[in-house]
């Protein structure tokens, strides 16, 4: 299994020392690693084989193999590979959602205000973002994954690349004015870095898109 690093996780990681956000940086990555075993966890039941996990700014990404069988069992206007992508993007944020309800318990039971020297309210506010973050409605996203997958299956591939864009391109625009607020209001730079962050995946998708609807034009 081949492991990509993003050079740009540096400048993070500068910017959230500068800002002093370094520990909850950390604790971040650690339970993306965690979310991104959940993905690879449902994998490897689904019977696929990891091929690529690549380290990034927000995260991790495992990327697998495909099955060639798989193509050939029709469901509706795709096929069993659009079920078990969607299964394996779900996995990630049904991890982080699983070790939110175990703090709770925790916390519950013990009254401790951490476990394993991670301050609770740390790892709960982790999780939380780490959650709502991937399910987020933009391309490749764990959100953005499951809702191509369903509309592949539901209008198939041409409809799902159109729907998946369109709806990428309105949400980063939302997000950009919600976030701008949230910014006058709180003063934090690392909402501005991941605004960023999603600007770079979004614009980088739409190329792959023209690409792609391109395709689709030359072979109708």
């Amino acid at each position: 299994m081949q492991i990509k690093v993003n050079l740009k996780i540096s400048l993070f990681l500068i910017i959230f020392i500068v800002t002093r956000q370094i520990k909850i940086y950390a604790i971040l990555m650690l339970f993306a690693l965690i979310h991104e075993m959940g993905h690879l966890i449902m994998g490897v039941m689904l019977g696929l084989k990891p091929e690529k996990i690549s380290i990034s700014p927000v995260g991790f990404t495992i990327s697998f193999k495909t099955k060639c069988e798989d193509y050939n069992k029709k469901i509706s206007k795709s096929n069993i590979i659009s079920i078990k992508k969607m299964l394996i993007a779900l996995a990630g944020p049904l991890t982080n959602l699983l070790i939110i309800i175990a703090l709770i318990i925790y916390y519950d039971i013990s009254g401790n205000s951490s476990i394993f020297y991670i301050p609770l309210d740390l790892s709960l506010y982790s999780n939380i973002l780490i959650l709502i973050f991937n399910l987020i409605p933009i391309y490749p996203l764990d959100g953005g994954r499951i809702l191509k997958e369903f509309i592949h299956i539901i209008k198939g591939v041409k409809q799902a690349y159109i729907c998946t864009n369109q709806i990428s391109n309105i949400t980063i625009i939302l997000l950009t004015i919600l976030s701008s607020i949230a910014i006058l209001l709180y003063k934090n730079i690392a909402i501005l870095v991941i605004i960023v962050y999603l600007w770079i995946i979004v614009i980088k998708e739409n190329k792959y898109y023209k690409m792609r609807m391109s395709a689709f034009e030359f072979f109708d």
